[in-house]
C-alpha cells in the first residue's frame, strides 16, 4: 500500500516521525527541518479526514523520563507547522483514552518513546558479558513486542516516515508493523523520497560518480568506503581522517586527530583504490591551528608535515582545488561529512568549497545527495540546501542503505 492510494477518511493513523530536533538552552527548537520534512505526510492524513497520532524519540534518555528530552517542548512548533491545535499525551504507553477520543482532523503528540527501554529493546542495567544477559535480552524482546502492540492499539493504520531511524529495529520503527496487515501499513512521503534518492545513487548511476566522505574517524566509515569502492569513479576522503592517512604514509601530524590503530587500514584503502582504478583524493595541505579554537593562530602547511603542538582543522587551498576538480565534472555526487571543523567560522573554507562545487555540478545536470547531520548542517549554514538535488534526513540510515544493508524500518512495511 502507498500513502497516495490510501484513504484516511475516518481512520486513526499513527505516524512514526523523526522529531529529534535540536533545542536551545531555553528549550526552543533551533532548526525545524525535520518537522517541516514530515508535513506532507501529516497533512495528507488530516486533509483526507483522518485523525493523527504522532510518535517520535528525542535524544538518548536511556529508558527513563528526563524533562530535557520531553516532546512537550516542541508541541507548539508542531502545532504552528500544521496550522492546528495539537493535544499532548504525557505517557506514550498510556494514551488509549486520548487516542480513542480523537476526532477527524485532530492531532495527538505522544511523549518521547525512548522514555521506555522497550522502545530500543535493549536490556537495562546488565552488561553483555553477564551470564544472564541473553536471558535478559530475550525477556526485553517480549516486553518490546507488548510495547509495540500497545502503540498499535491506538490506531487503524501505521505510517513510517522516520528515515533517520529506519536502520533501527525499534518498537516504533519495525516491531509495530507486525500488528498491521499489508493494506494498513505504509511508508510516508519523506521515506519514499529517501528510498528513491538512495536508489538513484546506487541503481541509476550516471558517471562520473564522486563520493565525498568526511568526518573524524576512518573506522566509522570503513563499511561505506569499501562498498563505494566498487561504485565510484572518484572518492574524496576528508575531515579528521585526513591525518590518519597522512601518518600511515609516513607523515608528521602534530596534535591532529589520528587513529593510530587504523594506519594499516588506511594503507589498505589506498591499495584497494589503485587496484580498482578509483581516483582517491586525499588532502595535501591543511589549515593548521595552535589550539582547538575559532580564534587560534593558523598557518597553511603540508598534511605530511604538521609541527608539534599544531593540529589540522580544515582543508588547505590546494586541497580545496583538488576536491572541487573531482566534483565539478561528476554526474552523480554523494556527500557525507565535512572537510573541517565547520562549526568554527574560521574553519569553514574546505566544506564551503565542497558545497559550492556540488552546487555547480548540480546546475550542470548532476544528481547530488547530501546526507548525515554535519553535511546537512553545512549546506544549511551556507544556505545552499535548496541548490542540491536532495538533502537526506538520515545519517546512519543513509550510510547503511548505501552500504547495501536492508533497513528494518523499510523491511517491516514491505513484508
Amino acid at each position: 500500500m502507498t500513502i497516495d492510494n490510501y484513504k484516511f477518511n475516518g481512520k486513526k493513523a499513527i505516524v512514526r516521525v523523526d522529531f529529534n530536533v535540536p533545542l536551545g538552552e531555553n528549550g526552543k527548537v533551533t532548526d525545524d527541518t525535520r518537522i517541516r520534512g514530515a508535513l506532507p505526510t501529516l497533512k495528507k492524513i488530516l486533509e483526507d479526514g483522518g485523525s493523527l497520532i504522532i510518535m517520535s524519540h528525542m535524544g538518548k534518555p536511556k529508558g527513563k523520563f528526563n524533562p530535557k528530552y520531553s516532546l512537550e517542548q516542541i508541541k507548539d512548533d508542531v502545532a504552528k507547522a500544521l496550522g492546528r491545535d495539537v493535544k499532548f499525551a504525557k505517557d506514550c504507553a498510556d494514551a488509549s483514552e486520548a487516542a480513542a477520543n480523537l476526532k477527524p482532523g485532530e492531532v495527538l503528540l505522544l511523549e518521547n518513546l525512548r522514555f521506555y527501554p522497550e522502545e530500543e529493546g535493549k536490556p537495562v542495567g546488565i552488561e553483555k558479558d553477564d551470564p544472564k544477559y541473553e536471558e535478559a535480552k530475550k525477556e526485553m524482546k517480549e516486553r518490546q513486542k507488548e510495547f509495540a502492540k500497545k502503540l498499535a492499539s491506538y490506531a487503524d493504520v501505521y505510517v513510517n516516515d522516520a528515515f533517520g531511524t529506519a536502520h533501527r529495529k525499534h518498537a516504533s520503527t519495525a516491531v509495530i508493523a507486525d500488528s498491521f496487515d499489508a493494506d494498513n501499513k505504509m511508508l510516508g512521503y519523506l521515506m519514499e523520497k529517501e528510498v528513491q534518492a538512495v536508489d538513484n545513487i546506487l541503481s541509476d548511476i550516471k558517471r562520473p560518480f564522486t563520493a565525498i566522505m568526511g568526518g573524524s574517524k576512518v573506522s566509522t566509515k570503513i563499511g561505506i568506503i569499501e562498498n563505494l569502492m566498487d561504485k565510484v569513479d572518484n572518492l574524496i576522503l576528508c575531515g579528521g581522517m585526513t591525518y590518519t592517512f597522512a601518518k600511515a604514509q609516513g607523515g608528521k601530524v602534530g596534535n591532529s586527530i589520528c587513529e593510530n590503530d587504523k594506519l594499516d587500514l588506511a594503507l589498505d584503502i589506498i591499495k584497494k583504490a589503485k587496484e580498482k582504478g578509483v581516483n582517491l583524493v586525499l588532502g595535501t595541505d591543511c589549515i593548521a591551528a595552535d589550539s582547538f579554537s575559532n580564534d587560534a593562530k593558523t598557518m597553511v602547511v603540508s598534511c605530511m608535515d604538521i609541527p608539534d603542538g599544531w593540529e589540522g582543522l580544515d582543508a588547505g587551498p590546494e586541497t580545496r582545488k583538488a576536491f572541487a576538480n573531482a566534483i565539478k565534472g561528476a554526474k552523480t555526487i554523494l556527500w557525507n561529512g565535512p572537510a573541517g571543523v565547520f562549526e568554527f567560522d574560521n574553519f569553514t573554507a574546505g566544506s564551503r568549497a565542497i558545497a559550492e562545487a556540488i552546487v555547480e555540478a548540480t546546475n550542470n545536470g548532476a544528481f547530488s545527495l547530501v546526507g548525515g547531520g554535519d553535511s546537512v548542517a553545512c549546506v544549511n549554514k551556507f544556505e545552499m540546501a535548496d541548490q542540491v538535488s536532495y538533502v537526506s534526513t538520515g545519517g546512519g540510515a543513509l550510510l547503511e542503505a548505501i552500504e547495501g544493508k536492508i533497513l528494518p524500518g523499510i523491511a517491516a512495511i514491505k513484508k
